[in-house]
C-alpha cells in the first residue's frame, strides 16, 4: 500500500468532488477536483525537472490556496517540503538554503531578486515565484502540464517535510518528519477532536508552521471538510466568517484580540463547535474570559515541530485551564527528574515523549539527534512540566532561554549575536517578559560602550533590517553591566524580574 500522505488525504475526499474544498476571504471557490488537478499539474512540473528522489522543495511564500496545493504537489511528486517563515531575511534564508540544499526554491515574486541570487549561489538549480494573487512563474509553468498524476509511492518512514526549529545556541535545526509521523498524528487528532461530517474550518493560521500546515490543514483534508482561508489573522474578518464555520484554531494572541472586539459574543459563536489553542501557553485569564463571553471552553493542546501534537485537553470531558491536557492515544509522555527518575503527581521535571508522531531526527545532525533521545527512545522536549492527580499535564517552564511571542519561537542567542555586532554595543542579553497580547515580549538589555549615545529606536531600526520582525525586541533597555553569577554566567532570572511589567510600572 502506498504510504504517501497525499494518498491518505485523497482517500478521504468527499464523494462529491465538485463540492467546495477551499473558500477564500474574497469569495473564490476551489473544489476538491480543483485541488487534485492543480496539485497534479505542479507535481508533473516538479517531476519534469528530473530531480533526485527526496529532493527538498524550499518554499517562502505568502499564504494562499496555491501555497497549500504546492505542499500537496510536493508530497505527490515524492519530494520533501521545506516551509520557511515569510518574515525571514537574507541572512536567515542563506543559512536554510545552504543547510538544506534544496533542488527547488519557491518565493514571493517581490523577493525573487535577492532570494534567487542566494539560491543560485548556493547551488539551487530552479527558483520559481508564487504570489498570493494566483500569479507567478510556478503557476505559469504548471499550467502547461497534465492535470493527471500518479502519486509517487512512498514508505511510511520516507521523509515528507523538514521544519527548521532553532536551538538555544542560535543554530537552526531541521526536524525531519516522515509520511507516517504526519499521517498517524492526523488520524489520532481526527478521532480525538471528533471531527464531524459538515465541519467547516476557519483557517487563519500561517502555512509555514506546524499549527497551520499540519494540525489545521491536515484535519480538514482528512475529514473532507471545507476550509475558509483567511490570508492572515484579522479579528474582524474572523468574526465575519464565524457564523459559517464550526472549527477554529489559533494561538493565544488570536483569542486575546478577539476578546477585545465588541462583536465577539455568544451570537457570533452560535454555530461553532470547537475552538483550539496552541503554539504558546494560554493565560488562565484568557481561558476564563472566553468562557464568560462566548459560552465556549477553549481546548488547549501541546506539540512541537519535532513531534506534531502530543497532548490535548479532551473533546468530551473536562478541559482544565492552565493545562495542556492528557497524552494523545498512542503517545507516551513522562516527566523525569534531573536524576532520571520518573516524577510523581505534581512533581516538576523534564518532559520526554515517545510515539509514532515523533520525528526521525535532525537534518544532517546525527550527534545532536543522538543527544536529544534517551537510551529507551524518548525524545527530550526541553520543556519542564508536571502531571496532576487527574493525569493532566501542565507546562511550567521551557528549555532555558526560549521565548514564545505571538506563537513563534524566539531564541535569545541568535538576537544577541546580531545586537552585539552593532557599533557601540559591548554586550547584550535578550529575555522574554509577560505581555497581554503576545504572551511574551522580546526584550533586550544592552550595555553600551563608554561615551556612546546609542538610542533604543536606533537599535530597533538596525535590527529590523537584519532579522524577522517577530524576533525584533519590543523594548531595549540600557544598563551599565549585566548581572552575573560566580561562574560569570548572565543571570537572566534577575533580568526578568528587574524588567518585568510590574517593576517597570512602578
Amino acid at each position: 500500500m502506498n504510504a504517501n500522505l497525499y494518498t491518505l488525504f485523497q482517500s478521504c475526499f468527499p464523494e462529491d468532488k465538485s463540492a467546495c474544498c477551499i473558500e477564500t476571504h474574497d469569495g473564490l471557490y476551489y473544489s476538491w477536483n480543483d485541488l487534485d488537478r492543480a496539485s497534479a499539474k505542479i507535481a508533473n512540473l516538479l517531476s519534469g525537472l528530473d530531480l533526485p528522489s527526496n529532493s527538498r522543495i524550499a518554499v517562502q511564500v505568502e499564504k494562499s490556496p496555491e501555497a497549500l496545493i504546492l505542499y500537496l504537489a510536493t508530497l505527490r511528486a515524492g519530494h520533501v517540503f521545506l516551509p520557511l517563515n515569510t518574515a525571514y531575511r537574507a541572512a536567515e534564508i542563506e543559512y536554510f538554503i545552504g543547510n538544506a540544499e534544496p533542488a527547488v526554491v519557491v518565493c514571493s515574486p517581490g523577493n525573487f531578486g535577492w532570494v534567487s541570487q542566494i539560491a543560485f549561489k548556493l547551488g539551487t538549480r530552479h527558483v520559481f515565484t508564487l504570489g498570493d494573487d494566483r500569479q507567478g512563474s510556478l503557476l505559469t509553468r504548471a499550467a502547461l502540464q497534465s492535470n493527471s498524476f500518479n502519486t509517487v509511492e512512498r514508505k511510511p518512514d520516507d521523509l515528507a517535510a523538514i521544519l527548521y526549529t532553532s536551538g538555544t545556541t542560535g543554530r537552526s535545526k531541521g526536524a525531519m518528519l516522515t509520511h507516517d509521523n504526519l499521517a498517524s498524528n492526523a488520524k489520532v487528532l481526527k478521532d480525538y477532536w471528533q471531527w464531524q461530517p459538515g465541519d467547516v474550518l476557519l483557517h487563519a493560521l500561517p502555512l509555514f508552521h506546524v499549527h497551520g500546515l499540519f494540525v489545521a490543514s491536515h484535519g480538514a483534508l482528512l475529514n473532507g471538510s471545507k476550509m475558509i482561508f483567511l490570508p492572515r489573522f484579522d479579528s474582524k474578518e474572523v468574526i465575519r466568517h464565524l457564523p459559517r464555520a464550526t472549527v477554529f484554531m489559533g494561538v493565544p494572541t488570536y483569542y486575546v484580540r478577539l476578546l477585545t472586539e465588541a462583536g465577539f459574543d455568544r451570537a457570533a459563536c452560535e454555530h461553532m463547535r470547537l475552538f483550539i489553542s496552541g503554539s504558546a501557553p494560554l493565560l488562565l485569564d484568557t481561558f476564563e474570559s472566553f468562557i464568560e463571553r462566548t459560552g465556549h471552553t477553549i481546548l488547549e493542546r501541546y506539540g512541537m515541530s519535532e513531534t506534531t501534537m502530543l497532548v490535548s485537553n479532551p473533546y468530551d470531558g473536562e478541559r482544565i485551564g492552565g493545562t495542556v491536557g492528557l497524552p494523545l492515544p498512542g503517545v507516551s509522555v513522562r516527566v523525569v527528574s534531573s536524576e532520571g527518575k520518573e516524577c510523581g503527581t505534581d512533581e516538576i521535571g523534564d518532559i520526554q515523549v515517545k510515539g509514532p508522531n515523533v520525528f526521525s531526527g535532525y537534518w544532517r545532525m546525527p550527534e545532536k539527534t543522538a543527544e536529544e533521545f534517551t537510551s529507551d527512545g524518548y525524545f527530550k522536549t526541553g520543556d519542564v512540566g508536571r502531571f496532576d492527580a487527574k493525569g493532566y499535564l501542565s507546562i511550567v517552564g521551557r528549555s532555558k532561554d526560549l521565548i514564545i511571542s505571538g506563537g513563534y519561537n524566539v531564541y535569545p542567542k541568535e538576537i544577541e549575536a546580531v545586537i552585539d555586532e552593532i557599533d557601540g554595543v559591548v554586550e547584550s542579553a535578550v529575555i522574554g517578559v509577560p505581555h497581554p497580547d503576545f504572551g511574551e515580549a522580546v526584550t533586550a538589555i544592552v550595555v553600551r560602550s563608554p561615551g556612546v549615545t546609542l538610542e533604543e529606536d536606533a537599535v530597533i531600526s538596525k535590527l529590523k533590517g537584519r532579522i524577522a520582525n517577530f524576533k525584533v525586541p519590543k523594548r531595549i533597555f540600557f544598563v551599565a553591566e549585566l548581572p552575573r553569577n560566580t561562574m560569570g554566567k548572565v543571570q537572566k532570572n534577575v533580568l526578568r524580574e528587574q524588567f518585568s511589567p510590574e517593576r517597570q510600572a512602578t
